[in-house]
């Protein structure tokens, strides 16, 4: 491994911990500089090649996943690396199918599976996008499908009500039940 700082291939590890099942940190340090940097090793497996719609074959990429999935998180009551996880969960289930391809459409229901149960709101942007809606209806029967399915366990979600009722408005009465004029302040 190459020094960042001064290019030296000579580098000792001086601590190493595993992360999760599938990757590695490690701290090195260099033996001519003496700057400390840290590296992350990850388990090579066999190569997932992705069937695109199109017919085009490209490379299984885990990080494109993972930024798919981020984007529609955005700005939702989730869990800081929970974009992370469901690319993880989806790059293992695809992983254990013992294919060697996939096509994108699998990617994408497994994406949507995921989001499905992490964020309601998440899944409705992501599936706009993925499915391509051409109207509003199409998003108005999906929206409906999952105020149908609505569960109590998702994480953050209330209802999926798309305007917030009004707030009450509560009468000052006084004695007798007369309205009553709040005073007004002198300075």
């Amino acid at each position: 491994m190459r020094c960042p700082n001064c290019g030296e291939r000579d580098t000792r590890v001086v601590d190493s911990r595993d992360l999760d099942d599938a990757a590695i940190r490690r701290r090195r340090e260099c033996a001519t500089c003496t700057s400390r940097f840290t590296t992350y090793e990850r388990i090579e497996s066999a190569r997932l090649t992705v069937v695109k719609r199109s017919g085009t074959r490209e490379d299984f990429d885990r990080a494109k996943v993972a930024a798919g999935i981020q984007k529609a998180l955005t700005r939702r009551p989730v869990p800081a690396g929970a974009a992370d996880e469901a690319a993880d969960a989806i790059e293992a289930h695809l992983r254990s199918l013992g294919a060697n391809e996939v096509s994108s459409t699998t990617v994408g229901e497994l994406s949507m599976e995921r989001l499905r149960a992490l964020d309601q709101i998440a899944y409705i942007r992501f599936a706009s996008v993925y499915q391509s809606f051409d109207d509003l209806e199409q998003l108005k029967r999906e929206v409906d499908t999952l105020f149908a399915e609505r569960s109590p366990e998702v994480p953050g979600q209330v209802s999926l009500e798309l305007v917030a009722p009004a707030p009450k408005r509560i009468a000052l009465t006084g004695p007798g039940g007369s309205p009553t004029r709040r005073p007004t302040r002198r300075r």
